[in-house]
């Protein structure tokens, strides 16, 4: 059993490494890049552009995901959801990680830059970047804005989906970057609410733990409020059908339902209800406008 689980055993080694990249995260991007790219084209995008985008997005979001664990080390040992990480557990070195999310990030933009187009490739590095500098390294550990400012990386990938079929940007997009940008609070502070204790052991000032559950709940909902506006905005000023009004208009009240429901009884396992609610809600939302624009 100890030669099984052997750092030096290149299968561990091989999914150390992928375990950096945060594969769960990469997906959710995904979730909203591609259906993107068909309201982009009004109609099914090419199977390589889309497999293109998807290589180069998967590419810039895993690198982007390996920087921020080098740099949250000192955080992740302190936190009992973090301590198996492989940089925690000395699987990796910070060294490895950092030369492996630097490959990660040049391999995107020369990916990205000779299969889709420039404009894609900046948007995703410029994501990393801020994802790096802006949140992990300053607005993480100084605000209780951190994950609303810095959640506007995990917005761009809908920007690179429609610059990747259009080669340009617009109010459409824009609105796309809004409904996800709006989403992430909700998201985010639903889980946090739950690792809230995790989260003040390690010294990080997220919302639940600086201004409590009822201040939180109210924040998720007023968040969830927007963020159901702009959805039913996007069916306007993109000019989608019924199928995704609808989609809107149920989603955002079952949303705004299990918000509530933490604004009045802030437990953890509405929080946790809304979570994953919330991941559910974004599936069905996108897929909805590829639906759409289908049918």
């Amino acid at each position: 059993m100890m030669f099984v689980n052997s750092p030096t055993l290149v299968p561990f080694r091989i999914n150390s490494f992928f375990a950096l990249t945060k594969p769960a995260i990469i997906r959710t991007l995904l979730i909203t890049t591609v259906p993107t790219m068909f309201v982009a084209e009004r109609g099914t995008p090419s199977a390589w552009l889309i497999i293109a985008t998807m290589v180069g997005g998967s590419f810039a979001a895993a690198g982007a995901n390996c920087f921020n664990m080098v740099l949250d080390v000192d955080i992740d040992k302190r936190m009992n959801r973090t301590i198996n990480r492989p940089l925690v557990t000395g699987v990796i070195t910070p060294k490895e990680a950092t030369v492996f999310a630097s490959i990660l990030e040049i391999g995107a933009f020369i990916w990205l830059l000779c299969f889709v187009n420039l404009l894609s490739a900046v948007l995703a590095i410029s994501a990393t970047a801020f994802y790096v500098f802006v949140y992990t390294m300053w607005l993480k550990r100084s605000s209780t804005s951190n994950i609303v400012i810095g959640g506007a990386a995990g917005a761009v990938p809908v920007l690179i989906g429609w610059a990747a079929v259009t080669e340009t940007l617009g109010w459409a997009p824009v609105l796309l970057f809004s409904v996800i940008f709006f989403w992430t609070p909700p998201h985010f502070w639903a889980l946090a609410i739950n690792y809230r204790d995790d989260y003040e052991a390690a010294g990080i000032p997220m919302l639940p733990v600086v201004t409590g559950l009822k201040e939180t709940g109210k924040q998720i909902v007023v968040y969830s409020v927007v963020l159901i506006a702009f959805s039913i905005s996007f069916f306007f000023v993109a000019e989608m059908g019924l199928y995704y009004l609808s989609a809107s208009l149920v989603l955002g009240a079952l949303f705004l339902f299990f918000a509530l429901k933490i604004r009045f009884d802030p437990t953890e396992k509405n929080a946790s209800n809304l979570f994953r609610y919330s991941i559910t809600y974004i599936f069905l939302l996108f897929s909805s406008m590829v639906l759409d624009v289908l049918l």
